[in-house]
């Protein structure tokens, strides 16, 4: 899952990244809405964290633009102004949800999650295939009933793998999704995360090359 956090009080914005990573989403973040806007226009994000006060573009203007463009990610207001009329304004403007400061790290996870579900064709929130049983709300990851533990990344990787739902997905998909802006796309890291994942999986191998097109289970 990719998220984008635009929010201009940085220490707060680099904050929550850093918790959303832990959580094995990839995480770019943004301290004004002249930023959001461009990276938007260059990547496609599950989700967005949106303040609304942001110097250069107001955040109002960032989600009203996204809206009426139609963006495919889904927007999540997370702003000081808690009072009802702001969350019906909000809401107005065309974000998914609302969220008023201070906020509960624990929900802030679990809204994010709700709203990239919304975000892809429905899918259970416990994901099954092959025998892996993968619980992004737990983290938890089981084959046959064996736990195994996996580092965020292959715990990334392996959650876009089981959501294509036997699809084949690229390289560049697993590198988008699974890994921030600052991934250098000529490394090898894809390959080799994909490589102790099969490991650390057993046998009989579930993910399987497809040449020249990707990885699927």
């Amino acid at each position: 899952m990719r998220v984008l956090v635009v929010e201009d009080e940085q220490v707060l914005a680099d904050a929550v990244a850093v918790g959303l990573r832990r959580e094995s989403m990839a995480v770019d973040v943004a301290y004004d809405g002249d930023s959001a806007l461009e990276r938007t226009s260059v990547n496609d994000y599950d989700v967005i964290i949106l303040d609304r006060d942001l110097p250069g573009t107001h955040g109002d203007e960032v989600c009203r633009s996204l809206a009426s463009a139609s963006y495919p990610g889904r927007i999540l207001m997370l702003t000081a102004a808690g009072g009802l009329d702001d969350k019906v304004s909000g809401l107005t403007l065309g974000a998914d949800d609302y969220m008023a400061k201070p906020f509960a790290f624990a929900e802030l996870v679990a809204r994010v999650r709700a709203l990239a579900r919304r975000a892809t064709p429905p899918l259970p929130p416990v994901l099954r295939r092959q025998g892996i049983t993968l619980d992004p709300a737990n983290h938890t990851v089981e084959r046959d009933g064996r736990p195994i533990s996996l580092t965020p990344k292959e715990f990334a990787v392996l959650e876009v793998l089981m959501r294509a739902n036997g699809t084949v997905v690229s390289a560049e998909g697993l590198l988008e999704k699974a890994w921030d802006e600052n991934a250098d796309p000529f490394t090898n890291v894809v390959r080799v995360t994909v490589m102790t994942l099969r490991k650390k999986l057993g046998d009989p191998p579930v993910i399987r090359t497809v040449q020249g097109a990707g990885y699927r289970i």
